[in-house]
């Protein structure tokens, strides 16, 4: 009797420290803004609108009529005519096309040689220049549409020309080469969302930030943890209702997030360029599963750094500092593209990437990625949590200044 009373009653110390904190934050009008609103609501907004009208503007470039001036056009009327049937609009000629195109008067412009109308009549090669800057990734579709109805206006003059000294086409081309695309449009749909996984780890970052740095550093400036800690309540206790706290903002500012995609990501027009993206429930349940033990070591560290700080200001400058840690796998991947091993999935923030990854591109998680991915953070995470809980002893925590 006296054992279910003892484990009452440290229920019931976990459950009043839990409580007091989520209904004390829920009156903080910052805290409710930055881990309700702005990370999980405002950020998939922004990324969907910027996305959504990148590839409108690409796509509007792709389709619409391209105005491009052209350098002796009068030299190679069937190249123009070609070109106009294209969908390119010749423009007249500048007279210094390399300074129009680096301060970016336009995209790209063609120049056909002085020579084009006597070569061509000799049968020799002729030159049409494409001149562009590489550094403007704006003008790149209007590079490319350009060059590629160049040469293949190219491509057809010579077969006839092949044709014309009775030989065949393919006499230029002795080997055809097939290109057998595997990736699912689904899979393609990963090229544009590459960095999804960091904006998960973010929104649960942002979520319990300021709760982190309000319960340790914000109450040791206000003077309210000494009195805290005075209760007869192990520091255990207190500690698990605090994180508890963090995490609950955290799960509740991811699942906003994952709402907010599943719904923002039919506006996004990634069918018109043949992929296709589902961030639907079985998605969303996916990736808050993967992220579920990452919430706990971030609201531990959180934590663990806060409680080192003398003042709220310091600890927000030192919890701040932490943000650049998720980063870590996205520019890893992107420069270093490597094939993901089993292992990797038990690696913080690494395998909770390739998670996300794999769920996104369609390819889906095997059991033992999960529980890789699960046993590895949540390992780091306890570690983390007993340091805390180390840290929390220590009769200095309480004293500010």
């Amino acid at each position: 009797m006296n054992a279910v009373t003892a484990n009452a009653k440290r229920a019931s110390a976990f459950l009043t420290v839990f409580l007091k904190e989520v209904r004390e934050n829920l009156r903080d009008r910052r805290t409710i803004i930055t881990a309700l609103v702005t990370g999980p609501l405002v950020g998939p907004m922004i990324f969907a609108l910027l996305l959504g009208s990148m590839l409108s503007r690409e796509l509007d470039k792709a389709e619409q009529p391209l105005h491009v001036p052209v350098i002796g056009a009068e030299r190679a009327p069937n190249l123009i005519d070609a070109l106009k049937a294209g969908g390119i609009v010749p423009q007249a000629a500048i007279a210094n096309p390399e300074q129009a195109v680096r301060r970016q008067d336009t995209d790209v412009v063609v120049r056909i040689g002085g020579n084009y109308a006597e070569s061509w009549r000799k049968g020799e090669p002729v030159q049409v220049e494409v001149i562009f800057d590489s550094s403007q990734r704006d003008a790149n579709t209007s590079v490319e549409r350009v060059s590629r109805l160049v040469e293949g206006y190219a491509r057809q003059q010579g077969a006839m020309r092949l044709v014309a000294r009775g030989l065949s086409p393919g006499t230029a081309w002795p080997i055809s080469v097939a290109r057998r695309d595997q990736a699912t449009a689904q899979a393609r749909g990963v090229l544009m969302f590459n960095m999804l996984p960091y904006f998960f780890v973010i929104t649960i970052f942002l979520g319990g930030m300021y709760l982190a740095i309000d319960l340790t550093a914000g109450e040791r400036e206000r003077q309210s943890l000494e009195p805290l800690f005075a209760n007869p309540v192990p520091r255990w206790k207190i500690l698990a209702g605090k994180l508890a706290a963090i995490c609950t903002f955290s799960c509740i500012s991811l699942l906003i997030t994952l709402a907010a995609f599943a719904v923002l990501g039919p506006f996004v027009p990634v069918d018109k360029l043949g992929m296709e993206l589902n961030l639907g429930a079985h998605f969303a349940g996916t990736v808050f599963l993967l992220m579920l033990p990452l919430v706990m070591l971030i609201a531990a560290l959180q934590t663990l750094v806060a409680a080192f700080a003398k003042s709220y200001r310091e600890a927000q400058m030192y919890v701040s500092l932490l943000m650049f840690v998720p980063i870590v796998p996205s520019l890893l991947m992107a420069v270093f593209p490597i094939k993901a091993k089993a292992w990797m999935y038990a690696v913080p923030l690494l395998g909770q990437h390739l998670g996300v990854m794999g769920a996104l591109r369609g390819d889906g998680v095997s059991l033992q990625q999960v529980l890789y991915c699960l046993g590895g953070t949540l390992a780091a995470a306890v570690v983390a949590t007993l340091i805390t809980a180390h840290l929390y002893r220590s009769e200095r925590l309480a004293i500010s200044g």
